[in-house]
């Protein structure tokens, strides 16, 4: 069950950076964009440290609160719900 979990987050995790790079790069094209919600909904289902790498590496969504607030509570929350129930 261990294994599946990491397998999951790894996952999870390089989505949520390689969406903020698509989303990157469709930007600087001007083309269709990947909608916001999708983004955070991907950091809400446990890729909030690859959104948040995502952000930092291709300078994407840095300037927007609902990222650069949003993407770090939800991996705060996500730590302790994880937190309460592995204790």
């Amino acid at each position: 069950m261990k294994t599946l979990l990491c397998l999951y987050l790894l996952i999870i995790n390089a989505l949520g950076l390689l969406i903020m790079l698509a989303d990157k790069e469709k930007a600087k094209k001007h083309r269709w964009r990947i909608p916001e919600s999708t983004l955070l909904t991907v950091a809400a289902l446990g890729g909030s440290i690859g959104c948040y790498a995502g952000m930092r590496v291709f300078h994407h969504k840095t300037r927007k609160p609902k990222f650069y607030i949003g993407v770090p509570v939800i991996f705060a929350v996500q730590v302790l719900v994880a937190g309460y129930f592995l204790r």
